[in-house]
């Protein structure tokens, strides 16, 4: 018997226009682990300072606390971030989202000399993409993507040299977690690694 757990999508529209691009879901399940990833509108660098990624950090780990998402590894980047890990309790996730991204568009703003409104977005006019992880070879690619941004953004060679990749749960310790929970969504088709 397979293992089952309660599912649900939000989307901002029910169907595409003609010629606009693809509209993401969200997708809210039970027990899953989670890629998420956000950027500042224009890519603007809005966390270019030391106190704005503090505010970043402070206001992301406390909700994610408050709504038992255990992060495995997150990396702040100076206008996005990406972080990977656990959640329990689907229908957390948007208000995660909601509280996180709201309380830190509101510090980081007081903080730069122009407000930047709406403050996070993508140029598909989403405020942030989540995945529902697939199997161990997605969540290794996952991380490892994660754990490789300072490097891809010409900072540093090594993630031990960036303050702003941390890591919170050991890879193989995760996956063999995940793997226990079924935490999976097995046999979800996923285009981009077929």
């Amino acid at each position: 018997m397979g293992h089952f757990s309660r599912f649900r999508t939000s989307s901002s529209h029910h169907e595409n226009r003609p010629g606009e691009p693809h509209r993401f879901e969200h997708w809210y399940r039970d027990n899953t682990v989670y890629f998420i990833t956000a950027r500042c509108r224009d890519r603007f660098p809005a966390f270019a300072s030391k106190e704005a990624k503090a505010i970043f950090w402070d206001r992301f780990l406390f909700w994610a606390k408050e709504y038992g998402f255990v992060p495995w590894i997150i990396t702040l980047m100076d206008n996005h971030y990406h972080s990977l890990g656990y959640l329990k309790v689907g229908d957390n996730l948007g208000q995660m989202m909601r509280r996180s991204h709201g309380s830190v568009a509101k510090l980081v703003n007081d903080t730069l000399d122009e407000r930047l409104r709406p403050f996070w977005r993508t140029e598909h006019r989403n405020d942030y993409f989540d995945g529902c992880l697939r199997d161990e070879l997605q969540c290794r690619r996952a991380y490892g993507y994660t754990l490789r941004q300072c490097k891809r953004h010409g900072i540093c060679a090594d993630y031990r040299d960036y303050p702003h990749t941390r890591l919170f749960v050991d890879l193989d310790k995760g996956v063999k977690s995940a793997l226990e929970l079924h935490a999976f969504m097995n046999n979800v088709r996923y285009k981009r690694y077929e």
